[in-house]
């Protein structure tokens, strides 16, 4: 099993060690070429419409969304979660995503960098997680398929659909591996 990280921003080396922490290969995901030889994918945080660009520019969004739509594993931490929204609130103008939850996301709902925070959280029955917010979106509303796994407050922050799981927060800067684990998981389970 091979995991890869999408690797045209964000936080790259932190979910390449998570991933490897949890018994995972994992290797940077650049081109098509990359992407066809992995399992599964994660799609790290960073800033939503440069990664959307930046997919575009190295032709990726289409592979992107193909092997979403054919079943991949995926997971995306804050920005990666809008790329995974079906739906974006408060996107650029034109902003695309991948998609593939059906879920509305507002984007930096939380505020902005000085608004950042970290908490503790339920995460779906793995125990309390910390989780780092860092300019991080929520999710507005979810389709009847997808299962919320972790909300702070009332906002719902981590989300699942078939092979498909979203945070808004960064559990790779924690040391603490347990959502990579069972995102992991659901690698080994297609």
């Amino acid at each position: 099993m091979k995991i890869g990280v999408l690797a045209l921003q964000g936080d790259v080396r932190e979910h390449v060690h998570a991933l490897e922490a949890c018994g995972a290969r994992a290797s940077a995901v650049r081109r098509q070429e990359e992407l066809d030889e992995v399992d599964g994918l994660v799609i790290p945080g960073g800033e939503s419409t440069t990664m959307w660009k930046l997919a575009v520019a190295f032709e990726l969004l289409e592979p992107l969304r193909l092997r979403i739509k054919e079943g991949m594993p995926a997971y995306g931490s804050c920005a990666g979660m809008i790329m995974l929204a079906d739906r974006v609130e408060g996107g650029t103008e034109g902003q695309q995503t991948l998609g593939g939850i059906d879920m509305v996301v507002r984007r930096n709902a939380f505020g902005r960098q000085v608004d950042s925070f970290e908490t503790d959280l339920d995460f779906a029955g793995r125990g309390a997680v910390r989780a780092v917010f860092i300019r991080a979106p929520w999710v507005e509303s979810v389709g009847t398929d997808v299962k919320v796994l972790c909300r702070t407050g009332s906002r719902i922050v981590a989300v699942r659909q078939g092979p498909l799981l979203a945070t808004s927060f960064h559990p790779e800067l924690t040391g603490d591996a347990r959502v990579h684990s069972y995102f992991v998981e659901m690698v080994r389970e297609l």
